[in-house]
């Protein structure tokens, strides 16, 4: 499968390198590669291409940017009838330091409002509610016996999503079947902050007991 990985921080070069790790066809997005080649550290060996040429032959873009480029990272994708866009991005403000509260929330999603401006695509959260290293390796955390979140209106593209992430190790995954349950999964964030926190490290999850 080839994916479009929209991003180039941590989430982005950690997501894309797993998935090329496991055999799929991966081309990074980015505003100006030029300009991220040219980034001190920057050493990922993915091809990498502007948004629109990386998702052009990418059945699957996922958008790990930050939530407030997110819609300008997917607008400038061009083209995306019919492609799966896993949304990994949280909608976070800054502007009042840290810790940081939620630019949507309650009413809407970053999720929604990606799918609204893009009704040609087909939508999916998930991801978003633990750090990059876990996304990628699950079994490195209790063995793997841990959840993760899948949201979206369309079944066949949250069974994409779930395929993907079972190739990444993960085993409980629980499904919504509408994307308006995105709002919850990036509500969940401020309180994710706050254990972070309060143990010194990202590394720890949610496991759903039921």
């Amino acid at each position: 499968m080839r994916l479009a990985v929209f991003g180039t921080g941590t989430v982005g070069q950690t997501l894309g390198a797993a998935f090329a790790g496991l055999g799929h066809e991966v081309v990074l997005g980015t505003r100006d590669p030029a300009a991220t080649r040219a980034r001190e550290g920057w050493s990922s060996d993915l091809p990498l291409e502007e948004y629109a040429d990386a998702a052009a032959g990418a059945e699957v873009v996922v958008v790990a940017v930050s939530g407030g480029g997110a819609l300008d990272a997917l607008a400038a994708g061009g083209d995306l009838t019919g492609k799966v866009v896993l949304d990994v991005s949280n909608p976070l403000d800054f502007s009042g330091g840290f810790p940081p509260t939620l630019s949507v929330s309650n009413t809407e999603s970053l999720a929604e409002q990606l799918q609204a401006a893009h009704p040609e695509a087909r939508v999916v959260k998930s991801l978003n509610t633990l750090t990059a290293a876990l996304m990628v390796a699950p079994t490195s955390l209790a063995d793997g016996d841990h959840t993760i979140f899948v949201a979206g209106d369309d079944s066949e593209a949250r069974a994409t999503v779930a395929g993907l992430l079972r190739e990444l190790g993960w085993s409980d995954i629980v499904e919504f079947e509408a994307l308006e349950a995105a709002r919850g999964m990036e509500m969940w964030l401020p309180l994710w902050l706050r254990l972070m926190q309060s143990f010194g490290s990202a590394n720890f999850n949610l496991k759903l007991v039921r």
